[in-house]
């Protein structure tokens, strides 16, 4: 089980989540990101907002070397409790 905070994810707050695969730990982190959306998080959605804009950017690769760059750093990350 490995542990990464909203804020390694591109979030703004350290919330820890614990994870055994990068797409538990993705799933997690996108659970948290619509209940801050339902609570309407100024931060929270502003980060969102950075991420759609990179999502539809012109260069395609963008948004997967995002997520290869964390899934990089799931993956260099020590085991936790």
């Amino acid at each position: 089980m490995k542990t990464m905070t909203c804020n390694q994810l591109g979030g703004t707050c350290d919330l820890e989540f614990k994870a055994n695969t990068f797409e538990e730990m993705k799933q997690l982190s996108q659970q948290h990101g619509m209940e801050m959306f339902q609570k309407n998080d100024a931060a929270h959605l502003e980060a969102m907002n950075k991420m759609r804009t990179l999502m539809q950017s012109a260069d395609s690769d963008a948004m997967q070397q995002w997520m290869d760059e964390k899934r990089a750093m799931f993956d260099g990350l020590p085991d936790s409790e």
